[in-house]
């Protein structure tokens, strides 16, 4: 088959397209082949700092959709055949290739509707934004949240989730993104580049501040968010934990929550493996009746990968980017 090979540490840049060979699925696996592939910043910082359990050739890729074409001991659902999304296990090889194998308890189903790239747009970033809004937040208590950088693909589905729950959402993006995140569900945009954002929030919560804050941008981001937080807040992390040092005992007591997809693949849990499968469920289910925007923003070939890698690295990309690779 043909694969997206990275040959060591730090040379995600450098991938080329080789012939490999064909994987087999193991006990309660499937062998799925991929016909598109979501690329994540997972992607480039994997690809830089690599994993004691890879070898080299290695090949990335987390998200992948595509069809089962043979099942491993112990399977019978899904079938072959069937259409089917799922977010993967970093330390296994990936999906930029034309086969890859994945626990089959974890695969989620495609309806018809969807297509192989609207749903390859949607396990790293859709499946983490639904963590920290459904598995996190208690939303009953919940009514202002501010969801950080909306542009981009967890605050994008952060976005959704939460208006879709009737929450008065806040975002930030660079201006010229603006009307795009509004057009996501956002209420109010804040540029974090030209305005003090914690000043910005107080003033739109009339100084109360946020019940919550998904922050999947940086550490420094979401300490900074503490700011922002309203008595008994909560703030859902993707990036770096906020430091506390600067909260003082009986003040705004904040309840801080970790989002970490890949702990769910290697915690032995497989309770939390299937949680994954009725995650996709969910989100398939939403796009396919227009409820969410996939956010599919562009489609590169498996040999553009490296080059639109790049360009996430940098961190100016709208939506979603995913390789068509059949």
């Amino acid at each position: 088959m043909k694969a997206l090979l990275l040959e060591g540490k730090n040379q995600w840049e450098e991938m080329k397209v080789e012939e490999v060979d064909r994987p087999s699925p193991g006990k309660g696996e499937v062998l799925v082949e991929i016909h598109a592939a979501g690329l994540n910043p997972v992607d480039y910082k994997t690809g830089t700092n690599g994993n004691a359990a890879w070898s080299y050739p290695h090949i990335l890729g987390l998200d992948g959709a595509g069809v089962v074409v043979e099942l491993g001991e112990g399977v019978d659902h899904p079938k072959v055949g069937d259409r089917v999304l799922y977010h993967g296990d970093w330390t296994k090889k990936g999906s930029f290739a034309e086969f890859s194998t994945v626990k089959a308890h974890s695969v989620s189903i495609i309806p018809d509707s969807v297509s192989f790239e609207e749903a390859a747009a949607l396990p790293t970033a859709g499946y983490t934004a639904y963590q920290a809004i459904h598995r996190k937040l208690p939303l009953d208590h919940i009514q202002t949240i501010l969801i950080h950088g909306g542009a981009g693909g967890v605050g994008g589905f952060g976005v959704q989730l939460a208006k879709l729950q009737g929450k008065t959402v806040i975002s930030t993006a660079s201006e010229h993104n603006h009307e795009y995140v509004k057009s996501l569900g956002a209420d109010y945009v804040v540029d974090y580049k030209k305005e003090n954002v914690v000043e910005k929030v107080r003033e739109l919560t009339d100084g109360r501040g946020v019940d919550a804050v998904v922050d999947a941008v940086s550490r420094q981001s979401a300490t900074e968010s503490l700011d922002m937080l309203a008595y008994m807040g909560h703030i859902a992390y993707i990036a770096g934990a906020p430091d506390l040092s600067g909260v003082s005992p009986f003040s705004i007591v904040p309840s801080v929550h970790e989002i970490a997809l890949q702990a769910g693949h290697h915690a032995g849990d497989r309770h939390a493996e299937k949680d994954f499968a009725a995650i996709g469920d969910d989100l398939l289910d939403l796009v396919a009746s227009g409820k969410i925007d996939p956010m599919l923003g562009e489609t590169v070939s498996l040999e553009e990968i490296p080059a639109a890698l790049k360009r996430l690295s940098e961190r100016h990309v709208k939506g979603k980017i995913v390789a068509l690779i059949k």
